[in-house]
């Protein structure tokens, strides 16, 4: 059986970026795999979002997945992210694989401040940050991730990245990650947008692996 990959678009918990989502289930399509878009509850606070998105896995499963990954971008890899790691998380809620381009990742930095205001208010008390932050949220059971971030990222720094990926160390988690050295934030599949275009190639040969459509 082939992997099911949900694609969770970014957006800053205010829109969804259309270019992270359709396009990407569409190249996941390519690739021989089962892919859909996931279009989360907006401006809605935690764990609204975080309970629609854990309702979609277990509904795929429910119809025969059995093996689902999450491809999420920006706030959309914040919120794959949160779902890939809940504490709680079963046989029914729980995914095999992750990929994150971009991903906001801490809600205790003050980047990307605007979704941390949306999700989780202005007084949100700093166990509340703590606890939608992805490095605090690692364990040894975490499943395998796939992070990707360009180094002038102006927006969401690859800081974010770099916490999750040396959390993911700490705990011996398998995980890959690339930061590439130039473009902006929001490149979606970012085609002609010169070595940072190369993190589909990556990620296509990583998931076949973990798909195990290799």
């Amino acid at each position: 059986m082939s992997a099911h990959v949900i694609v969770v678009p970014g957006g800053g918990y205010v829109q969804h970026a259309e270019h992270e989502a359709e396009p990407v289930a569409e190249w996941l399509g390519g690739l021989g795999l089962a892919a859909s878009v996931f279009r989360y509850p907006l401006n809605a606070r935690h764990p609204v979002p975080l309970n629609a998105l854990r309702s979609e896995i277990a509904r795929l499963r429910a119809e025969g997945a059995g093996t689902i990954g999450l491809m999420g971008f920006s706030a959309g890899g914040h919120l794959a992210g949160l779902a890939a790691l809940a504490p709680d998380r079963d046989e029914r809620t729980s995914v095999q694989f992750a990929v994150l381009g971009y991903a906001i990742t801490s809600m205790e930095t003050e980047t990307y401040r605007p979704s941390r205001l949306v999700l989780l208010g202005e007084d949100a008390s700093p166990e509340l940050r703590r606890a939608t932050s992805l490095d605090a949220l690692v364990t040894p059971s975490a499943p395998p991730f796939f992070l990707w971030h360009t180094a002038e990222d102006p927006y969401v720094l690859p800081e974010h990245t770099y916490r999750l990926a040396t959390a993911l160390a700490a705990h011996d988690v398998p995980h890959t990650t690339h930061v590439y050295p130039h473009g902006p934030h929001s490149l979606g599949l970012a085609r002609g947008a010169g070595e940072a275009a190369t993190w589909t190639r990556s990620a296509a040969d990583w998931i076949a692996e973990r798909a195990g459509t290799a």
